[in-house]
Parts: C-alpha cells; structure tokens; sequence
C-alpha cells in the first residue's frame, strides 16, 4: 500500500494518540483507534434512521424544525466520526 497522507481530522487523532507517548510512536494502532472511536460514536451520537418528529405527531412546526435540525447535526457529526474511523482502518501501511 501507498503512504497516503491523512485527512486534518484524522491526524488530529493521531497526534492525539501520539501526545501520551515520551516520543511518538511509529507504528499506530489504527484499527484499535478506528474501533474506539466507532464505540464513542455508537454511544455518544447512536445511530438513529428518522428524525424525532414525524408527520403523524402532533408537534408544532417550530419544534419539529428545531427538532429535525439537531438530528441533522447529530447524524452529521456521527458520519464525520464514522469517516474518520474508515479512514483509518484502510490506512494501515
């Protein structure tokens, strides 16, 4: 496999996990890393198929944008911790 040079977000958790050692480390657990950070996204931003709100619930329209829009967020940030963790595991040169 090629060296690839790592996306900003995925060096950033490498250099994360690099700062706990005296000197970094050059061979990266970057399966174990993708994994924990798949089991912080599971917990923190679960994976959750619709928006709170559906049409059939009798919730005012300015609570169903508000509530569809964290979501949105939601699933956002938990794709963005999802990339970083298959990254990850495809870079292990």
């Amino acid at each position: 496999m090629t060296n690839r040079t790592p996306s900003p977000a995925a060096q950033a958790v490498l250099d994360a996990y690099n700062a706990g050692f005296i000197r970094p480390v050059a061979v990266h657990h970057k399966p174990r890393i993708a994994a924990a950070l798949r089991a912080a996204a599971d917990q923190v931003v679960p994976e959750q198929a619709e928006p709170p709100c559906g049409e059939s619930e009798p919730w005012p329209q300015s609570y169903q944008l508000m509530a569809d829009s964290k979501w949105e967020q939601r699933q956002k940030t938990r794709a963005e911790l999802l990339a970083i963790a298959a990254e990850l595991e495809g870079g292990n040169d």
